[in-house]
């Protein structure tokens, strides 16, 4: 199991020499050559031993007493699009997930239709790229179960994730393949900590993929598509920081 630890380690060590560079939402990290290499060349490592050692192998788990008494937020804070901001005026009553692509059955799931579901709780730690952790309690339905609900195709393959805000004036998005789609931990978390997600932690839902680092944890997560491929969507490497800054799209911890 150490190799599980080597990106941990190799983005501790980048962050510790950015210095200025550790700006809120992991901004600027692409400017350094450290973060850059650790995360492109612990791809395919890390993904080798975490399907070697299990495709269902469970990150760490942790008691209410380890949780961290501040849970920082990454990424966007805020979302400007009118659309959300009046489903948040509405304390997000009349806003529903939708779930479509290469799916036999499109879904349409509205917000108290997911906490209506059965939930999966967990207590876990949350690994961002500029070096800072956090450990909170996440609570949401297991993707799996939409998964299913919506009947993947044969031909589906990976699992992409739109958001509702823009960042740097770029649609936010991220992606997932089937592996960690249907890992158990793999949940669309609506609650932190015992209470509905607020704004600056993704409102009204977020993915939580806890094997993988903080970046590919969508925030504001409005749609689902079932996809073949990832080429075409947006610049084609499956999320905003791969596209935009070459983050490696697998970023097993």
């Amino acid at each position: 199991m150490r190799l599980l630890a080597t990106r941990r380690r190799l983005i501790g060590l980048g962050a510790a020499g950015t210095g200025s560079l550790l700006l809120p939402g992991c901004d600027r990290l692409s400017e350094s050559p450290s973060v850059v290499g650790a995360l492109e060349g612990a791809e395919d490592l890390n993904r080798w031993t975490q399907r070697a050692f299990g495709r269902k192998a469970l990150a760490r788990e942790y008691r209410e007493a380890d949780m961290s008494p501040v849970f920082r937020a990454n990424g966007s804070r805020t979302v400007d699009d009118p659309a959300y901001r009046r489903h948040a005026a509405e304390g997000f009553a009349n806003w529903s997930l939708r779930l479509d692509g290469l799916v036999e059955r499109p879904l349409q799931v509205p917000l108290h239709g997911l906490r209506a579901m059965p939930q999966r709780p967990q207590i876990t730690r949350h690994d961002c790229v500029e070096g800072w952790s956090a450990i909170g309690r996440w609570q949401g339905p297991r993707l799996s179960l939409l998964l299913d609900l919506a009947r993947l195709r044969p031909e589906a393959r990976y699992i992409v994730f739109h958001c509702a805000d823009r960042y740097r004036g770029r649609s936010y998005y991220e992606s997932i393949d089937l592996v960690d789609a249907f890992h158990p931990q793999t949940i669309l978390a609506w609650a932190l900590n015992g209470a509905p997600l607020d704004a600056a932690h993704g409102a009204p839902l977020r993915l939580r993929v806890e094997r993988q680092l903080g970046y590919k944890h969508a925030k504001f997560v409005s749609r689902i598509e079932a996809v073949a491929s990832l080429e075409g969507i947006h610049g084609g490497r499956g999320g905003y920081w791969e596209d935009t800054e070459r983050y490696a799209w697998y970023a097993g911890i």
